[in-house]
């Protein structure tokens, strides 16, 4: 990757036309899970997105091979999408940006008053 392509982020986009080619294949019911997917995993970005791509090709990886392998879409995520996709971001409850930027305000706010007070 060279600096331009990470500046304007244009092998991020080459990397998603991928994965949703790769995706336009799937069956109908695991092209519907792999987009609930996206829905829920997005809360764990970073700024970029950078951090999820390697999560998403993991999870079409996963959705591939067991499409290929004949097994249904619940038996390979069961009926809890978004817990899958907190597992996959980390573990179960980790936190996504609404936690973080919540302890970032937080954190102000106690700094503020803190001033203020004393």
């Amino acid at each position: 990757m060279n600096f331009w392509d990470t500046i304007t982020g244009n092998d991020l986009n080459r990397e998603w036309k991928a994965f949703e080619a790769r995706a336009a294949v799937l069956p109908p019911d695991f092209r519907a899970a792999y987009e609930e997917i996206k829905g829920h995993i997005f809360g764990y970005s970073d700024f970029t997105g950078r951090n999820l791509m390697p999560i998403l090709d993991g999870a079409l990886g996963l959705l591939e091979e067991t499409a290929a392998d004949g097994q249904s879409i619940h038996d390979v995520l069961g009926d809890d999408i978004q817990g899958f996709c907190a597992a996959l971001a980390g573990e179960e409850g980790a936190r996504n940006f609404r936690d973080k930027w919540r302890e970032q305000l937080n954190r102000n706010v106690a700094r503020k008053l803190g001033r203020l007070g004393g």
